[in-house]
This record gives structure tokens, sequence and C-alpha cells, in this order.
């Protein structure tokens, strides 16, 4: 048995808020601007000193799906976002898929300012390390920054952590993941010295095509010919997108298997991928005349982490509802990106393209006996090919704008968020533009 101790202490309220938000990646720091434009008074807790989450500290590019058959398919405030980072030069909208390729600096600076002008008390540096919950109700949230352990109050609370972090310390049910591995995680990596010029990378960076796997083939089946001679480890992709700089690409084909919930798990995961990021950089510096000049310029913050945990909702959405696009009588999102899932070990990714958009339900956001809590983004209740499909950033900041103007309405009437009124809830996000 291993050794524990007991730790008791007196923590101070530093705020009381009608929603707090946690998690500032693309669902939540879209979540917390449409709560604040709801009239709620909303704070957002971010493990960072920056938002933008697999965005930015994951440099996770494209954003993608926003368009599918020329129909919008994440409109509002997702898709303000992305208009306003392109007027400040941080942002190319590709036609007609609706990529959105990015820079991450500006990215940051973008959120940032949505944030601030919507009135969102913003607690960065700041990581989740509990809650104090009463009868299903989540009373207070507990963090811990350079001021020490604070606790922060709420009417409603939005997990939007990704991982379920808040739901899971809550003792939310969880989706049986018994049996079935997790796809690997990636770190991504920013290569400068790049002939973006060139045919093959000029192609492979731009996300534009409907229908098509945006993996550069030709260096792809050249590494695969290449892998055993030079000890390549297991890679994906790899996939290119351009920065919106000359000479600048991020790069997506690290992979290792690993359970980013687990601490030590995804310690040994992060150094065994960041050994990968300089040895993929070699490979292709050495081996392709487009890469001859590169050099790596930047590595991601954090491993990009594709899947962990995912709540037992009220409704869990299937991937026989997904790809036939089953409407539901609640349905407040959309999803448009294909069914992309990689495999634990190896090179593999089975990839779907779905015949027409998507539809997410309010159900999935929320689980029974727990009042004052929804979730969104990569925690939401969804099968593992549902999931698949949902996980990706435009589908995130969808679902997040859902759920910011719910628990805004929610901590307006009064009510549990179990009993939110759908009709009300679909109407104001379609004035917002939400394509539902």
């Amino acid at each position: 048995m291993s050794k524990t101790v007991s730790i008791e202490k007196s923590v101070p309220v530093a705020g009381s808020y009608d929603v707090v938000v946690c998690g500032g990646g693309p669902t939540g720091f879209i979540a917390a601007i449409a709560a604040a434009r709801q009239g709620a008074k909303v704070a957002l807790i971010e493990q960072y000193g920056f938002l933008g989450g697999m965005a930015t500290a994951g440099i996770v590019a494209p954003l993608s799906v926003f368009t599918y058959s020329g129909e919008k398919v994440i409109g509002g405030i997702p898709w303000e976002f992305c208009e306003r980072l392109q007027a400040m030069g941080g942002g190319l909208i590709e036609k007609p898929l609706g990529n959105v390729a990015f820079e991450p600096e500006l990215y940051k600076l973008c959120c940032q300012r949505m944030v601030l002008e919507a009135g969102v008390e913003l607690y960065m540096h700041s990581y989740l390390s509990g809650c104090i919950c009463e009868e299903g109700s989540v009373r207070q949230v507990i963090i811990e920054n350079k001021n020490g352990t604070e606790a922060i109050e709420a009417k409603v609370f939005i997990d939007c952590t990704g991982d379920a972090d808040l739901a899971h310390m809550a003792h939310v049910p969880m989706q049986d993941l018994e049996g079935k591995p997790l796809q690997p995680l990636s770190t991504y990596f920013v290569l400068s010295g790049v002939d973006t010029e060139s045919e093959v990378v000029k192609d492979a960076m731009h996300h534009n095509k409907q229908g098509v796997n945006c993996h550069c083939l030709p260096i792809r089946e050249k590494l695969i010919e290449l892998k055993d001679k030079l000890g390549i480890p297991e890679f994906g992709g790899p996939w290119f997108c351009t920065t919106l700089q000359p000479g600048v690409v991020t790069v997506n084909m690290t992979r290792t298997a690993a359970d980013a919930c687990d601490n030590r798990d995804y310690t040994r995961a992060e150094c065994e991928l960041r050994e990968q990021v300089f040895k993929m950089a070699k490979v292709l510096k050495e081996n392709f005349e487009e890469f001859k000049n590169c050099y790596v310029s930047a590595v991601a913050v954090t491993a990009g982490v594709r899947e962990t945990r995912r709540i037992k909702g009220v409704h869990t959405i299937t991937g026989e509802e997904y790809v036939n696009a089953f409407h539901y009588e609640d349905s407040v999102s959309r999803g448009a990106h294909p069914i992309d899932i990689h495999v634990a070990k190896g090179p593999s990714q089975n990839v779907t393209f779905l015949e027409k958009p998507a539809y997410v339900p309010y159900r999935a956001f929320i689980a029974e006996g727990f009042p004052n809590l929804l979730v969104a983004g990569r925690c939401l209740s969804a099968d593992k090919t549902a999931f698949a499909s949902l996980r990706v950033q435009a589908s995130c900041m969808g679902m997040g704008q859902a759920v910011g103007v719910a628990a805004a309405q929610c901590c307006e009437s009064g009510c549990s968020v179990l009993d939110a009124d759908i009709d009300k809830l679909v109407t104001s996000l379609r004035e917002m533009g939400a394509m539902i």
C-alpha cells in the first residue's frame, strides 16, 4: 500500500459568478463569450497564460471544418472569430471547405480581445484541482495558482477541459473505453526555411479540398520506403499547414500511444514525442529537396491529445446517427469533419467522409443528476465513431457557443441545465448565426 498524507486547509473564495467556464481552448473561450453576451457574469479558468488550447498551445492547424458542400455549418461567434482573425492578418479562410489556417500568436491575441471585450473575467495560470459538490450540484471549483489555493463559485459550471476534468472530479459517469485503445497523441512543430513555393509543399499546406485527406502523399510514400533504413519511428501523415508566413509550415506527423489522463504516461509520451520532432525534422531536411534548408523554429507547448474521457450523458451520439445526419429535437450544433480515427500504434488512419453535415443534440452536454454542470468539446457524450469527427476545433467551437448560451439562459430563468428551454435556446442560437 502506498503512503498517503492528509491535508486540511481553509480556502478563500476568489469570486462568485453566474457561469464559470473551465478551460480556455476553442470550446471554452467561445462558451465564455457566448454566456457573457447573454448578460451573464462569467469567469474563465485557463491553465496557461494564453487562450486557444490545442490551436495555440498545441499548434494544431488548420481549424476545420466550417463549411461543407457550399453550406456553412458552424456560424455565429466561431465564424466571427475566424473573420476577425483574418482581418488581423492572422487567419486564412480556405474556400470552399472553410478550413482556417492561422498564425498562432495572432490567434492568442484575437481570442483574448474577444473574451475581454465580452466582459469575461480571466483566471490564467490556474490549474483546476478539485470541486465541492452538494447533491450533484457543483458549488465551487478549486484552483491552484501563484496566489495559492482558491475557490470560485457559480450558479452553472461548464467543463471545457477536453479531458472532462471537472466532470470526473464531480463523479459524472464516463463512457466505458475498456478494450478500446485511445487515439494516439501527436506533438506538432513548426519548420522554417521550407520551400513553400515548391509544388509539393504548396499543394499540401492548403487544406481546401473536400473529400480529400490532405496529407502529403509524395513525402509519405518516400518516408515509408525509408522507414526501416533510417529507423523512422511510427508516423502519421505528414500533414503540413501554412502559418501565413513564407517559408514556414506547421507539421503533424509524430505519434505515440498514451493515456493523457495518466500523469506518468503523459510525461513519458511528451519526452518521446519531443525526440520524434527532431528526428523527423532531420529526416525531412536530409531527404527532401523542399526541406533542405529547414530548421525547427517552434515545438508545441503540449502534445496534441485526440481522445481521453467522455461523459455518459442523457444522450450518447452514435455513429449511425451521426453519419446519417439525424436531426434531433434538441439539435444545437453541427459537425462536418470526416470521421477520423488514428490507430494507437502504427501509421494507419481510418477516414470516412460525411455525405452531409451532422447534428449535435443538447442532451449530449448534460448528465442525469448533475443540475448545474454542462460539458462541451472533446468530453461530450458520443461513441467512438461520432467522437472521431466531433473532436475537431470548428465542431468544438459550435458546441461551446451552444453551452455558453444555455448556461446563461438557465441562470437567468433559475432552472436546472437538465430543464433548459430548448426552443428558446435554439431561437437564440439561430439569431446569433448558428446553422442548426
